[in-house]
């Protein structure tokens, strides 16, 4: 069974839309499939009312990060019998990875025949080298397969003509690389205010029908973008 972390150290880069997506497309594979929150400021993951999120507080009563209550929610993923997706707030991101790291979990994890992976974001715009650096920690610490997603809302990710599969940071890694899926910049009219609706109602791909938040044209466009991430997942072998 595997567990997918969705870990990244800038905010507000997509990793909670991330961890939505993911989580639907394995919903619609697999029976057990379960699901955490551990990010202590935006909880979005745990909002959505059709995937069952549960909602784990890292904050202490000093409002520090506990890192006994990463030990049950690893204890958790070993009983486990199933798939798992873990979505990380940014002010996690450092704990958290240290916390892997330290305590050698991933390797544990891979001991008992669970299968890891870290899926993390690249974002176009002004954020692209903060998201790169956290991805080249996440190389650099974490003994896991990596899942790069190419989120381009804020533009082409890209930097002087290289998108990452042309760079070095992806040819001396592109074993640990299980695959990477982009977020098509998409007209921000019509696709962008589609999604933005989705969004920020809290609804999955199978609440769109039944809204009555949709008329014709915006449910096409919204099976549109289901397809293309979806496909890409599947042909990523995940």
């Amino acid at each position: 069974m595997s567990i997918h972390f969705v870990l990244q150290g800038k905010g507000g880069v997509g990793k909670s839309f991330i961890a939505v997506l993911l989580a639907q497309y394995l919903k619609e594979t697999i029976d057990h499939l379960f699901c955490a929150d551990t990010d202590p400021v935006n909880d979005t993951f745990s909002r959505y009312k059709s995937i069952p999120v549960q909602r784990v507080n890292v904050l202490n009563r000093d409002s520090e990060i506990d890192s006994r209550v990463f030990d049950s929610l690893i204890e958790q993923l070993i009983e486990h019998d199933g798939v798992a997706v873990i979505d990380n707030g940014a002010s996690t991101f450092i704990p958290l990875s240290a916390y892997l790291a330290e305590n050698g979990v991933i390797d544990m994890l891979k001991e008992m025949g669970k299968t890891v992976y870290i899926h993390t974001v690249l974002t176009g715009g002004q954020a692209m080298d903060d998201t790169m650096n956290g991805l080249v920690a996440l190389l650099r610490n974490q003994p896991a397969q990596i899942v790069v997603w190419e989120n381009e809302y804020f533009g082409e990710v890209s930097k002087n003509g290289k998108r990452f599969i042309d760079t070095q940071i992806y040819a001396e890694n592109k074993n640990r690389i299980k695959g990477i899926i982009n977020i098509k910049q998409r007209n921000k009219s019509t696709f962008g205010k589609d999604i933005e609706l989705m969004v920020s109602n809290k609804l999955i791909f199978n609440d769109l029908a039944n809204s009555g938040l949709f008329t014709a044209m915006p449910l096409q466009r919204l099976a549109t973008v289901r397809r293309d991430i979806f496909e890409q997942l599947e042909a990523a072998g995940l």
